[in-house]
Parts: C-alpha cells; structure tokens; sequence
C-alpha cells in the first residue's frame, strides 16, 4: 500500500527556482561607469585655455595687490621694502599681455577669441535680460561665452593695454613730456581702481558658480549645465 503523498513533495508541482544572477566583474562595473561620467560631460576648455587662465589671473593678481601696497600707508608700512614692490609692480604688469600672445599658438585658444570678438542677436537677448534682472536660463540665450562674458573679456582687453601704456610713461620718464606722465598717472591710477571693483566683481560670480569654476579647474563642465546655461552652444 503506497503512503499518502504530503502536498508539495510533488517535483511536477515544485515552484520554479529562483534565477541566478552572473556577478559583473568589478572592473567592469568601474569602466562602465567611467564611461556614464564622461558621456554626462564635456569639454570646454583644453589645458592651454586654462594655462593663459591662469597665467593672466597670478600676474592680475601680483599686479593688483602690489599697487594696493603702494597706494595704502597701512599696507606699505606691513610690506616695506617699497623698491621691491615697485619693481614686482612694473614687471608683473608688463607681463600680462605675454600669456594671451603665447596662448595664441593654441587653435583653440585661438577659436576662443574669435567667439569672444564675436556679437550676434541673442547677445543682445542676453543683455536686456540682464537689465531687466531676469534670471531664467530661457531668457538668455548664449553660445559657449554669453554676452556678459564677452563684454567682461573685450573690457578687460582694452584696459590692461590702456595701464601698460600709462605705465610705461610712468617707468621711463624721459618717454614723454610733464604734462603726458601727469595725464598718464591720473587715468593710471583712476583706472586701477576701476579693475580693482570690475575683478571682485568677477570673483564674486565665479564665486556663485561652481560648474563654472570646474570647467576652469578641470576643463569639462556637466551637460546639464551647459544646456541650461549656453543652449546655444554644439561642444
């Protein structure tokens, strides 16, 4: 006499069992990921864009800091040394066209500066915008430099040649006449103070933005950002 067969002992009726999972190699894993990363980035500058970057910020910077020490009792009297600071004052500022015409070499750099010389409609766009203070991303259209930054870059162009010209008729007093190096020490010094408020201006929006920063320090910028910030722009 067979035994009474236990419900589920039947192999027929037995639930199917669960599927086996091949384990990803984690090699694998990391190159795939490495590639997901870099598909959600891309490049905005190459390293030769980012040297003339920062070549021009330190000789800025020298430039900036050297004639607050000669222009503040209170800064000159902690540096002292007054001849060293003046001498770190004229060659940092003679030197700071030299990055932009190495930078030429570069055809990037090169293709840069045709974009940055460059206005078109949506510039335009772009500066009422900035007016009106509206601050949506659709309301300001720009290609890969906005308007704001071309105005920033064709500025600040005309004014460091504007200093070293100045500057010159301030070193070699025999260049010019009394009256040349007295006009040439009044713009110098009125326009100094002007770039001194345009940079802290510029600092202080770099500051607020940090992909725009990454782009400078690394050299790519998240998609995401630069179809938000420059829809205009085919990287």
């Amino acid at each position: 006499m067979r035994p009474p067969e236990t419900p589920g002992t039947d192999a027929s009726k037995a639930p199917d069992a669960a599927p086996t999972v091949a384990p990803v190699a984690p090699a694998a894993a990391s190159e795939d990921g490495e590639r997901l990363a870099g598909a959600l980035r891309v490049r905005r500058f190459t390293p030769a864009e980012r040297w003339v970057h920062r070549t021009t910020a330190l000789l800025m910077g020298v430039c900036v800091l050297t004639a607050g020490c000669l222009y503040l009792p209170q800064l000159a009297e902690l540096v002292g040394r007054r001849e060293l600071v003046v001498r770190l004052h004229e060659w940092s500022g003679l030197l700071l066209p030299v990055p932009v015409l190495a930078g030429l070499v570069s055809r990037a750099f090169r293709a840069d500066l045709r974009l940055l010389n460059r206005f078109g409609p949506h510039d335009k766009v772009w500066l009422r915008s900035a007016l009106r203070r509206d601050a949506r991303p659709e309301s300001r259209p720009a290609g890969k430099f906005n308007a704001g930054q071309k105005t920033y870059a064709a500025w600040i162009a005309g004014a460091v040649l504007v200093m070293v010209g100045t500057g010159l008729l301030m070193w070699f007093t025999h260049l010019a006449p009394l009256v040349w190096r007295t006009s040439a020490t009044f713009v110098h010094d009125w326009l100094a103070l002007t770039i001194g408020l345009v940079l802290a201006g510029h600092i202080g929006m770099a500051l607020a933005r940090p992909e725009s920063r990454r782009g400078l320090r690394t050299g790519s910028v998240s998609r995401e950002w630069a179809e938000r910030e420059h829809p205009l722009w085919r990287p």
